[in-house]
């Protein structure tokens, strides 16, 4: 199954995705604008993504933020629905690895995306204190070198100083809240630490808190 889509599209220009190792690699070129080139861990996806009448968005598991969009169909049904798939079934996979969950049967992967979306009953709540007590504070320090290495944390600080009290006082439940709360107001940021920081996820995954 090729793991590389090209979509071209008459106004809105070309655009390249090719899964590699644990990210999709996104190449966009629009008329009038500059060449760019994104990577998107896998891990930070979820599964299924929200459709439209033009888009298929693979969303953020954290805020639902779309991190990839692709072009409904292009270049064809049979190319884009393969391709699509092989998506899924690649983001449940690392996710679950990532997560260290056994591989689940892969029932319904290979469903055609535009079939409608199952129906799910309403989450049940989430104990504040089962989060806390699987928080790592040296996957999460790992993490916050991660962010600090590959961003400019100046314009985020106040989330990386929430980081560090976590990593300090991982028992505390204030202390996950808190994480929650300044990763609710990083804005555009988001994207770029889950993508950058994939540990992240793991904490925020299930968000139990509503602000």
């Amino acid at each position: 199954m090729d793991n590389k889509l090209t979509q071209k599209h008459a106004f809105k220009g070309t655009q390249v995705f090719e899964i590699v190792d644990d990210a999709v690699n996104v190449l966009i070129k629009a008329p009038f604008r500059k060449e760019e080139k994104l990577t998107v861990m896998l891990s930070v996806l979820n599964q299924e993504p929200l459709i439209s009448k033009s888009l298929v968005e693979f969303t953020s598991r954290v805020n639902n933020e779309a991190l990839l969009s692709l072009f409904m169909g292009k270049p064809n049904e049979q190319e884009f629905n393969a391709f699509v798939n092989l998506l899924k079934q690649r983001i449940q996979d690392e996710f679950n690895d990532f997560a260290g969950i056994k591989a689940a049967t892969a029932s319904g992967i290979e469903s055609n995306v535009f079939d409608e979306p199952p129906e799910f009953d309403d989450p049940a709540p989430v104990d504040v204190a089962t989060s806390v007590k699987s928080v790592n504070p040296e996957r999460l320090q790992e993490a916050m070198q991660l962010i600090s290495n590959q961003m400019d944390t100046s314009h985020i600080q106040s989330f990386m100083d929430s980081l560090e009290n976590l990593r300090q006082n991982s028992n505390d439940a204030a202390a996950l809240i808190a994480v929650v709360k300044e990763f609710h107001s990083l804005g555009p940021a988001q994207g770029a630490i889950l993508t950058y920081a994939p540990y992240i996820t793991t904490l925020l995954a299930d968000d139990p808190f509503s602000f």
